[in-house]
């Protein structure tokens, strides 16, 4: 299923759900220091700091999850900057969700029409699979200022017997994600993104 200017689709992956054995309002505080940009982000009530960027992608975790290599709860914001109308927007959501179609199983997508407000965008929800976990991605595709951002919260679940707590976690939680997403009217802009501290 493509996403299209104006279609509206949401699809519920019933049989997916059970393989795998089944917000509020956020803000973003970005300080200055010299050549280096301090960056955090409050979503769904819990603070992420910036940890990683590069080539576009920036990656932010709780306090808690400071290792990038055992991280359970992630934002990412990845700019598109040459994405800059509604038919790049719904392209770019196609090769996203071609992307965890290739790595996972779809949950969900959704398109939003434009209004007299705000532009078109667009959800999914995945769960992608490695040998010793399990992560779910709630992705938006957006335009902000002209630009095309994809932001996405994860949530990993690490061991072999993955499945059950996964299963668990995104009936406790799948929902209110989902909406805190879809409500988070505080997304770093691209410029914003741009004065991070970059890996080489």
């Amino acid at each position: 299923m493509k996403f299209q200017r104006y279609f509206v689709h949401c699809l519920s992956v019933i049989a997916c759900l059970l393989i795998f054995s089944s917000g509020p309002a956020s803000s973003d505080n970005s300080k200055g220091s010299g050549n280096k940009t301090v960056m955090t982000l409050s979503f769904a009530g819990i603070d992420y700091l910036h940890r990683w960027s590069k080539d576009g992608q920036n990656e932010f975790t709780p306090q808690s999850d400071k290792d990038l290599a055992t991280w359970r709860e992630m934002v990412t914001i990845n700019v598109h900057q040459k994405v800059n109308d509604e038919d790049q927007l719904a392209e770019l959501a196609n090769r996203v969700l071609s992307n965890y179609q290739n790595y996972g199983k779809v949950l969900r997508i959704d398109s939003k029409p434009r209004t007299g407000e705000r532009p078109a965008e667009h959800l999914m929800v995945a769960v992608l699979s490695e040998r010793t976990l399990l992560e779910v991605a709630f992705a938006r595709v957006i335009l902000t200022n002209r630009v095309g951002i994809v932001a996405v919260y994860s949530h990993r679940v690490y061991g072999s017997q993955a499945g059950p707590e996964m299963s668990n976690w995104l009936k406790m939680n799948g929902t209110r994600v989902e909406k805190a997403l879809m409500a988070w009217d505080k997304v770093p802009t691209a410029a914003a993104l741009q004065k991070l501290p970059q890996s080489r």
